[in-house]
């Protein structure tokens, strides 16, 4: 088991591997704040992103680059919503998505999918059979992000299901540590869906 997660590292430079364990702490950092409805879960969020925006180049990964960069634009965007008050109070509640915010996330699934699928063909990357299973949870994780950054709490539902497709994925590329913290971040979203619903409830009956 330990070889497992130890044989993709054997040719890594050091620096990348600090690079990675920067990466990891800071992701599971950035979900423990989400959890708790923090706004440290963007700067953490940041950290993890933007440095696996340069380990993914440096690695040739490009679809997976631009997904990581679109995290990081939107963790910007997130941190902005996230923080903006009104009368010193914070003016962005935890809410459920309505029917224009679903036919949004819809297209916004859609539109990953499609965009994601045009890179590995611009870049004439052959396409495997477990490349559609990362495509799909690109849609995915694209949603949950954008959901995320307005506090609906069906971002959480989105994490789940997208940690759950990659897990396996990732250890099947050998990818061991990388599928070992998705492991952790699905259980992480779980708690955190139960904390916002509890939240949610408390918020409607209080209204």
């Amino acid at each position: 088991m330990v070889e497992f997660f130890l044989d993709a590292y054997k040719n890594a430079s050091t620096s990348q591997i600090m690079l990675e364990i920067i990466v990891f702490v800071f992701g599971i950092l950035s979900v423990l704040f989400a959890r708790k409805e923090n706004i440290w879960v963007y700067p953490t969020g940041l950290i993890a992103t933007i440095i696996s925006v340069y380990l993914l180049y440096v690695a040739g990964y490009l679809g997976d680059m631009m997904i990581n960069g679109y995290f990081s634009i939107m963790s910007i965007y997130g941190w902005y919503k996230w923080s903006k008050k009104e009368n010193d109070t914070f003016e962005l509640p935890i809410t459920r998505t309505n029917n224009n915010e679903k036919a949004i996330g819809i297209l916004l699934f859609l539109i990953t999918i499609v965009l994601v699928f045009g890179i590995y063909k611009y870049f004439e990357y052959e396409i495997h059979f477990e490349n559609f299973f990362d495509i799909i949870a690109s849609g995915v994780f694209f949603t949950a992000m954008w959901f995320m950054a307005n506090k609906k709490i069906e971002n959480w539902t989105l994490w789940i299901i997208g940690n759950i497709i990659v897990t396996p994925l990732y250890a099947y590329r050998g990818l061991g540590i990388l599928s070992l913290q998705y492991l952790i971040f699905t259980f992480l979203a779980i708690l955190a869906y139960l904390e916002w619903r509890k939240i949610l409830n408390k918020n409607s009956l209080q209204s």
